[in-house]
């Protein structure tokens, strides 16, 4: 019986290990879905290879985490599969088979029933997370990676003059948003920043907006003036925007 027990500590310790690992990837920005199938898959020594499993592979902190993952993996997989057959091996009759396999298949059900909870799943992740904030240096984000910082598109600051076409007007008469442009922030002249400022937000000559687009977008908003010709140029990149929205859309329909 001390051995069927023994079996099922190790799949609950097993469980607890992928959970961290699980909390962990998703402090260095990973999604949840995302982190749990690659714990798993390193856990179990699946090894899938995918386009996530590149982006684990090329971050430190996560490949970090995966190869520790795969470690643990292949020494709870050598003393589970120890404890299975100590449990059935020399069990005394029938009886006794079948009260050990009893106990195995409902202490399996049970912890099937935690990991299924949605009230522990939430509990156990906000403890993780706090244990891992407080002890360890785990959230390093891969902020080029989230957004996707490749090709045509960036993150830069761009500095405003008085004649520039989004100076001295709120945001919410700009609508860059129609040419794929997000205003991530506004460092104002005093230093004081604004995240994610709202329409009613006005840049002034001298602050520095932190703008998210495509990168000829971006280019043509820094040249655009408060003129005819910067509102042909805006007119332009928004059917551009939306010709390329169309396309996504289109590719989605056929490549769901």
């Amino acid at each position: 019986m001390a051995a069927v027990i023994s079996l099922l500590a190790v799949v609950l310790l097993s469980l607890v290990v992928t959970r961290v690992a699980t909390v962990a990837l998703t402090l260095t920005g990973l999604a949840r879905e995302s982190a749990r199938f690659q714990a798993r898959s390193a856990f179990t020594g699946v090894g899938f290879t995918t386009a996530e499993s590149e982006s684990v592979v090329k971050h430190p902190v996560r490949r970090r985490i995966i190869m520790l993952l795969i470690l643990l993996g292949n020494a709870g997989i050598v003393t589970g599969v120890a404890s299975l057959l100590l449990g059935f091996t020399h069990v005394g009759g029938a009886a006794n088979g079948a009260e050990r396999a009893g106990v195995l298949v409902g202490g399996l059900v049970l912890l099937v029933f935690l990991t299924r909870s949605r009230l522990i799943d939430r509990w156990m992740s906000r403890v993780i997370e706090r244990a891992l904030r407080r002890f360890t240096s785990i959230e390093v984000r891969d902020f080029a990676g989230l957004l996707r910082l490749s090709g045509d598109w960036m993150v830069v600051e761009m500095e405003i003059d008085e004649n520039d076409w989004i100076a001295d007007r709120p945001l919410s008469e700009l609508d860059l948003p129609d040419e794929g442009v997000v205003v991530l922030g506004i460092i104002h002249q005093n230093g004081r920043y604004l995240g994610a400022p709202k329409g009613a937000a006005v840049l002034h000559a001298g602050d520095v907006a932190v703008l998210y687009g495509r990168r000829s977008t971006l280019a043509d908003l820094d040249e655009r003036r408060r003129d005819a010709a910067g509102l042909r140029d805006r007119l332009e990149n928004e059917v551009e925007h939306r010709a390329i929205l169309a396309e996504d859309e289109a590719a989605e329909t056929v490549h769901p």
